[in-house]
């Protein structure tokens, strides 16, 4: 039973890297274009996040040091809560006018899930959450 996942998802917009960073990294906006999901901390390598995630009735809090910084083509962080362990990866890249937006989720579950269950319904349930944020996040641009 798999205790590593990793879920990925990309979109291309219209709009200059620096955009696209400005917005990805603006913690307090990061709620416009990921559903239910609340952030606020610092920027730069060392800094601090918290972010705060509920979909209905359930939620976590999310904890984070950002380890990487290169604006405006790459933030990693470090999942450093109880529940969510791993890195997070926001990778910006501009080819002419269109930019592409990179997500990805390298994490270490909390415990072994079953095969069935991770390949059919957790890992489905996470990709369409995030192509969903990336879909908004795409409007906003």
């Amino acid at each position: 039973m798999p205790r590593r996942v990793e879920i990925a998802a990309h979109v291309l917009v219209p709009a200059p890297a620096s955009r696209v960073w400005d917005l990805v990294t603006d913690w307090d906006r990061q709620q416009d274009w990921m559903p239910g999901t609340r952030v606020s901390g610092g920027h730069g390598a060392g800094a601090e996040l918290v972010a705060r995630t509920e979909i209905g009735p359930v939620g976590f809090r999310d904890t984070m040091e950002i380890t990487e910084w290169d604006p405006p083509r790459r933030c990693v962080m470090k999942h450093t809560g109880h529940l969510l362990r791993g890195e997070g990866l926001f990778e910006v890249s501009q080819a002419g006018e269109v930019s592409q937006f990179s997500w990805t989720e390298r994490l270490q579950l909390p415990f072994a899930v079953p095969l069935p269950l991770l390949w059919w319904l957790l890992l489905p349930a996470a990709r369409w959450g995030m192509a969903a944020a990336l879909r908004r996040l795409a409007r906003l641009l």
